[in-house]
């Protein structure tokens, strides 16, 4: 279904407050922010229920030529909510993991090549030269605002979300929406990249959850007793 966006609670920014914020940012850097070189709407779902779908765009920064990291927001304007973050590795490092990190991951290339993963405002040719290399990679996402209840607040446990692996998955009417609004054709966008592959040694059988869903769950324990004394401030 299409996110939902409920009313963040609290009173508008206050100009003496952005005053503030915009001197200290005129003294201040912010430079993972300032590293971030990519928008990438796309959608996603949570691990334990393919049905709750969500618009995620992500705005992703390179930490390697191997690995990206990206904040993911529930739109592109200055208003959207943080929602999630993920984290893109390449082939290689993700064949590296342990078998029971695998599942935590999902594969990119049937996003990538049925072209409902997109870059907004990009030219198509610019855009496929970027989306070639994602089109081999796997992500890591993690939601912790559930905007599509509705929520005012990033509610509840952090959720695992999944992405797109085939046709028949994504809702028709989110996907029309998204289309209408970014006046983007998925359909003449999957001819287009169908030129383009995936993992050179194909998707990994435990990625995307194993085919199975996944759920976070929380439970108490018993903290460890303190070996050391801890410091008292006064």
């Amino acid at each position: 279904m299409a996110t939902s966006h409920g009313e963040v609670p609290g009173e508008p920014t206050k100009t003496v407050t952005s005053l503030v914020e915009t001197a200290a940012a005129t003294i201040q850097g912010f430079p993972p922010i300032s590293k971030i070189h990519q928008h990438l709407c796309a959608f996603h779902f949570y691990a334990d229920d393919m049905t709750r779908q969500v618009e995620a765009h992500h705005f992703c920064s390179h930490q390697t030529e191997e690995m990206q990291q990206c904040l993911i927001y529930d739109g592109p304007s200055a208003e959207a909510r943080l929602i999630g973050v993920e984290y893109i590795v390449e082939e290689g490092q993700f064949l590296a993991l342990p078998d029971e990190e695998k599942p935590l991951w999902h594969s990119h290339e049937y996003e990538v090549k049925s072209g409902v993963l997109f870059m907004p405002g990009v030219p198509g040719a610019v855009e496929r030269r970027n989306l070639e290399k994602l089109s081999k990679t796997y992500g890591k996402t993690i939601h912790f605002w559930q905007v599509d209840l509705g929520d005012a607040l990033p509610l509840g446990l952090p959720n695992l979300m999944m992405a797109l692996t085939r046709d028949g998955q994504l809702d028709d009417k989110l996907a029309q929406d998204v289309e209408n609004r970014y006046g983007v054709s998925f359909t003449k966008e999957r001819d287009n990249r169908a030129y383009m592959s995936g993992p050179d040694h194909g998707i990994h059988p435990l990625a995307n959850a194993n085919g199975k869903g996944l759920k976070m769950e929380l439970s108490q324990i018993n903290l460890p007793a303190l070996n050391f004394v801890p410091r008292v401030f006064v």
